[in-house]
């Protein structure tokens, strides 16, 4: 099979609008997987995928189809949908030529899918219009299809409407993929050159790599040099997804399968990098941005004892996650923590839960997820810029020049019946409103509003998402990209428990909220920390003010229980030791927090 019999695409949709279920019926049309064994997601195999009904892993799979008696080749490479997951997106964009996309006719168009499709557009790629449910009661499939041609300047022709669902016109799909999407660009004459879109690892084969075939080809058993990590190994199997692992001979520019390296060492594979049979020979393929994570959580096994088992699990989640970031620490000082554990960078809330699930599952380690936190850019009085995701490390406030806190620019698509109520949203997280348009509908009325605003991070990743949702009736949807930093009284909120700092629950807080925020960890604590013979004293403090107390009253003993009839004044010397006693113990009395206190002041 030459160039000119392969498509390489992808399918770009908002979450539950219908891509899994399309990509269900094209492995069903082409007949590569059998109907016996077919199923609903079949590609989104990991259970919280089928749980959550999203997908969280890219996959690649190779079909086989007739088009006027010539048999293609198509590789489908499947692509999350959520925000969170947008550098899946790239990455599987990045090893395509084309995508399809698909619209549902009783939603419309979302936030991330308009985002996703510009992606496509800057890369080259042609673009599909699909517009899917159909057959739904609710389906408006002519006024989508008029948004589809509004929003991308698409051909009214171009679009198909179809139900994956049920099957109809799915057909012709298929034709569309190889009739609009042009055939890769390579040269099975040039020097191979791979790139590498995603990697896993296997107990027996080492690193697997993911590749598209730019160039050349590359036979089994051949020597590979990879152009970043300077790794060299050998293919010790090539070959392609159908969906299952399938060995070859080979494989030629153009294709995209995969690459057993038998390297062990994770680090050497990176998503992005460029194989080669010699790398001098080639120039390295453009590959992808490093992913920057802008949330991060301390995430720390409840069993002191799997510490090195989270570490692997980490390590091992990195391969195929290359936006995961993390790093030892600990917050056990003074024995006033939960130990040692790693602080995490994810792309976003969602990202950072999927991880957490996956290590428990997976790697069967249970964990406590500290609360989110963002990355601040603190300017020190030497004029020294450091950056500073935990308030553990805060330095002191006098040395502090200024701080600047991440700003976010949010994408929000609505109807636009709820304007008013999300501008009350966005005014209470300190967010403002830069830009606003207006779609109408056939009949002239206003009828979405795509909304612009710049709000910081900090305000984005607590409930924003949860409550935007509500006040919408779930139909508004929004999309984000980090768009700097802006100078913000933001300052570090203390936690002294029986006149001790506890570190591991100390707070980064804008100052018009800080007082709130303490309030609610010392209520939480009096809640949790078990009593002693003593008044217990919380407080949250900014600097040297105290914002927010409360106290633990001391458990009562019955000092003078066993005593019976005598004199008064027997009773009265026994209860004013005990008070003395309470007094000292007050003073020089410390107290050990439990780890289980902990896990239900800061956990998610």
């Amino acid at each position: 099979m030459n160039l000119k019999q392969i498509r390489n695409f992808s399918i770009i949709a908002h979450i539950d609008h219908g891509k899994s279920t399309l990509a269900d019926r094209l492995l069903e049309l082409t007949d590569t997987v059998e109907k016996r064994n077919m199923k609903k997601q079949f590609l989104d195999s990991m259970d919280l995928e089928q749980e959550k009904g999203i997908t969280i892993k890219l996959k690649a799979v190779r079909m086989i189809y007739k088009y006027n008696n010539e048999s293609y080749i198509l590789n489908l490479i499947d692509t999350p949908g959520h925000v969170d997951f947008g550098y899946e997106v790239s990455r599987s964009l990045a090893a395509c030529e084309g995508a399809l996309l698909v619209v549902d006719a009783s939603q419309g168009i979302q936030a991330q899918t308009i985002n996703n499709v510009e992606k496509a557009i800057n890369l080259g790629l042609k673009i599909i219009p699909i517009v899917n449910k159909i057959d739904l009661p609710n389906a408006s499939p002519e006024q989508t299809a008029l948004d589809i041609v509004n929003t991308f300047n698409f051909n009214q022709e171009d679009i198909l409407f179809v139900s994956a669902k049920s099957g109809q016109n799915t057909n012709l799909v298929l034709n569309k993929i190889i009739s609009d999407i042009p055939c890769p660009i390579g040269d099975i004459n040039k020097p191979f050159r791979g790139l590498v879109f995603d990697s896993y690892f296997d107990e027996h084969l080492g690193v697997v790599a993911n590749i598209k075939v730019v160039d050349g080809k590359i036979n089994v058993n051949e020597k590979i040099h990879f152009l970043r990590s300077n790794a060299v190994t050998s293919a010790i199997k090539v070959g392609f997804f159908n969906p299952k692992m399938v060995e070859s001979k080979t494989l030629i520019a153009g294709e995209v399968g995969f690459i057993a390296t038998g390297l062990k060492e994770i680090r050497n594979v990176k998503v992005g990098d460029t194989i080669a049979k010699n790398k001098d020979a080639v120039d390295p393929l453009k590959g992808y941005k490093e992913p920057q994570p802008i949330v991060f959580l301390g995430l720390y096994p409840e069993d002191s004892s799997k510490y090195l088992d989270l570490r692997r699990a980490l390590e091992r989640l990195s391969l195929t996650d290359a936006a995961l970031y993390f790093e030892a620490e600990s917050t056990g000082e003074a024995g006033q923590g939960l130990g040692q554990g790693f602080k995490c960078g994810f792309l976003g809330i969602l990202h950072a839960e999927i991880i957490r699930e996956r290590i428990e599952r997976e790697f069967k380690i249970p964990l406590i997820a500290t609360l989110p936190s963002v990355s601040y850019k603190v300017t020190l009085s030497t004029n020294q810029v450091i950056k500073i995701s935990s308030a553990v490390k805060f330095p002191d406030s006098s040395k502090v020049l200024k701080i600047e806190e991440p700003i976010v620019k949010v994408f929000i698509y609505s109807p636009s019946i709820y304007i008013g109520q999300i501008m009350d949203l966005v005014s209470k997280k300190r967010g403002e409103i830069v830009g606003s348009v207006y779609s109408k509908n056939k009949g002239g009325k206003e009828q979405k509003v795509k909304i612009e605003i710049l709000m910081p991070l900090s305000e984005m990743i607590t409930d924003f998402y949860d409550s935007l949702k509500s006040l919408s009736s779930g139909y508004a949807s929004l999309d984000y990209e980090l768009h700097g930093y802006k100078v913000s009284n933001v300052v570090k909120l203390t936690i002294i428990v029986a006149e001790e700092e506890v570190l591991a629950l100390a707070r980064m807080s804008h100052m018009s909220k800080a007082e709130e925020v303490g309030r609610k960890l010392v209520l939480s604590l009096k809640d949790v920390l078990p009593r002693a013979q003593f008044p217990i004293k919380l407080q949250a403090a900014i600097g040297g003010k105290i914002v927010a107390r409360e106290t633990i009253s001391a458990v009562r003993k019955d000092v003078t229980g066993y005593l019976y009839g005598g004199d008064v004044t027997r009773k009265r010397k026994l209860l004013e030791k005990q008070k003395k006693g309470k007094k000292k113990l007050t003073r020089l009395g410390r107290i050990n927090i439990p780890k289980q206190a902990f896990w239900k002041v800061v956990k998610i």
